[in-house]
């Protein structure tokens, strides 16, 4: 059976932590940032942590066990 590839998609948005997690971007962050506030901006920035229910579809895109 041939290797799993990673989805290129995938690799630009999700990043591995060591110890197993994946981390992801938050939305709404690139354009029409003038009528948000500065504080929902700034909570935007940090990172998060993939959904325990999405898990399972993101590890398959990553190819990673």
């Amino acid at each position: 059976m041939p290797k799993m590839k990673t989805n290129p998609g995938a690799k630009k948005r999700f990043t591995l932590t060591g110890t197993g997690k994946i981390r992801r971007k938050h939305a709404f962050k690139s354009h029409i940032l003038t009528k948000k506030s500065t504080k929902r901006k700034r909570n935007l920035t940090y990172f998060g942590e993939v959904n325990k229910a999405d898990l399972k579809n993101v590890k398959l895109l990553l190819a990673s066990k």
